[in-house]
């Protein structure tokens, strides 16, 4: 009786697993036959995605105006190496059909043309970036990419090759001017922007050749302008965060209007790689430097002939500044410029043609734009007042000799008023040869040491103790705090302020 129990409970479970298989497939052969699936969840999106700028308009138009510059210099080959071998008895009778007689006759006159001397060959000296200026094939780079070369080719955006000539270079700004030698054919080229526009702060998209891997893109923003890195009399640099390394060098920097707002020239790298620092030529620099190139194949700039000087609170304060700005004049020599025009030692110049002058960097760019042979009217600061001389300029050697700015000297603020100076009379009757300073003193504290000589104080000649307490008291009368001190060492001059109570 239980048994029999047993087997219908079993056929109800049976008959029940064949009714959910049965329901099962009637609901897959429904969705087979009506095409539907069961639904899964969507993935993930941004229904109004997030409009970031971009720059492939600016790139699609300025690319082809971006090439390569390769430079290839000469270099001597080097010598073969001779090998007693090739002198063992027998071997200059080698029958003609010999294997070996072609190889010791190429060694034979390898070694001839050594005895004549090296022979020159062409090899790759600088690879870096440039930009047509010009539809008929000016192009500008920087002159450290050019400097060694003979031989010179651009490589367009779309790979083509084109020999090129070195127009003109000019070392002081580090651009060189370029012309390919294909003629008929118009290129793609860029104008220079008004970068007396440009802000810290806007876009900017630097396109050149890193690394010889072919035209790359990078962009940033401009970080600072006007700065100094020690390049040369007229740095002047706009600094960008966009990614430039070796490579770039000449290449352009555009505005989000795709014009030129700077050359490429350096970067700041303590591990020689990008570290988002990089310097460019400010666009109306390069503009009138690269003119001047193309007009004549050489840049000439004013001179005047001086050393200077930065103007400190301290010798401000002196000479009755009332702000630190100018020039301060080192020497003048009376056979240069500036001397013969009545310029001399301890004079500020504080404006040329009425342009104010805010430091000595100021001042050599502001004579370098002037033609040599202009006359220029350079106001001094001489004796409490402005004073206006005409200076006919000449023409800068081909040393960095305009305006080179003397050594600094280390010039704190103290309250002392005795200078702690031991003095006695210069031996050719001009000035007063310091003998001893007192350490801790207001003397020792500028820089003044012993051996120093003393040529002037507040301009004026001093040739004994009495003019010095006399330049003194006068500065006090004045209601000045310090003096400036005119020091002649190891054939230099400089200028130091002691302060007075």
């Amino acid at each position: 009786m239980s048994s029999n129990k047993a087997t219908s409970r079993t056929r109800v479970r049976l008959i029940g697993a064949v009714a959910s298989v049965a329901i099962a497939s009637a609901v897959g052969l429904s969705a087979i036959g009506t095409g539907t699936v069961p639904v899964l969840a969507e993935p993930v999106k941004l229904d109004k995605p997030v409009q970031a700028p971009s720059f492939a308009d600016v790139v699609e138009v300025v690319s082809p105006a971006v090439v390569s510059v390769r430079v290839r210099g000469e270099t001597a080959e080097t010598g073969t190496v001779s090998s007693p071998f090739f002198d063992m008895p027998g071997m200059e009778n080698l029958p003609d059909g010999h294997p070996l007689k072609r190889f010791f006759d190429q060694f034979r006159e390898d070694r001839r043309s050594e005895r004549r001397g090296p022979r020159l060959r062409q090899r790759p000296v600088a690879q870096g970036s440039g930009f047509f200026i010009s539809e008929d094939g000016y192009l500008v780079t920087n002159n450290h990419v050019v400097q060694g070369g003979s031989e010179y080719m651009v490589v367009m955006d779309d790979g083509t090759e084109i020999d090129a000539e070195l127009v003109g270079t000019d070392a002081r700004t580090d651009l060189a001017v370029l012309k390919v030698k294909e003629n008929g054919r118009k290129f793609t080229y860029v104008d220079f922007a008004d970068d007396g526009a440009v802000r810290v702060g806007d876009w900017v998209v630097a396109v050149g050749n890193p690394f010889g891997l072919g035209g790359t893109v990078t962009a940033g923003i401009v970080s600072a302008r006007g700065r100094e890195i020690g390049a040369g009399p007229y740095d002047d640099f706009i600094q960008i965060d966009a990614a430039v390394n070796r490579g770039n060098s000449g290449g352009p920097a555009f505005n989000l209007s795709g014009e030129v707002v700077g050359v490429n020239t350096a970067i700041f790298s303590p591990s020689g790689g990008n570290v988002g620092i990089a310097f460019a030529i400010p666009a109306s620099l390069a503009n009138s430097v690269v003119q001047e190139l193309i007009r004549d194949g050489t840049v000439e700039r004013g001179w005047l002939g001086v050393q200077i000087q930065d103007v400190t609170d301290e010798i401000a304060e002196s000479l009755g500044l009332d702000e630190a700005k100018g020039a301060l004049i080192v020497d003048a020599k009376k056979d240069e410029p500036a001397g013969s025009a009545g310029i001399r030692a301890g004079d500020v110049v504080v404006a040329v043609d009425g342009k104010s002058i805010a430091s000595p960097r100021d001042l050599a760019r502001s004579i370098a734009e002037y033609d040599p042979g202009k006359t220029v009217e350079v106001t001094v600061w001489r004796n409490g007042e402005a004073t206006n001389l005409d200076v006919e300029l000449g023409e800068m050697p081909s040393t960095d000799q305009l305006a080179a700015a003397a050594p600094d000297s280390s010039e704190p603020s103290v309250t002392s008023t005795d200078f702690g100076l031991s003095v006695t009379p210069a031996e050719d009757g001009e000035g007063l040869v310091v003998t001893d300073v007192e350490p801790g003193s207001a003397a020792e504290d500028v820089g003044v040491a012993p051996g120093d000589i003393i040529r002037s104080v507040n301009s004026q000649p001093v040739s004994s103790v009495e003019d010095l307490k006399a330049a003194v008291e006068a500065a006090s009368n004045a209601g000045r705090g310090a003096v400036l001190v005119q020091v002649e060492r190891e054939n230099s001059n400089r200028f130091m302020a002691l302060p007075i109570g």
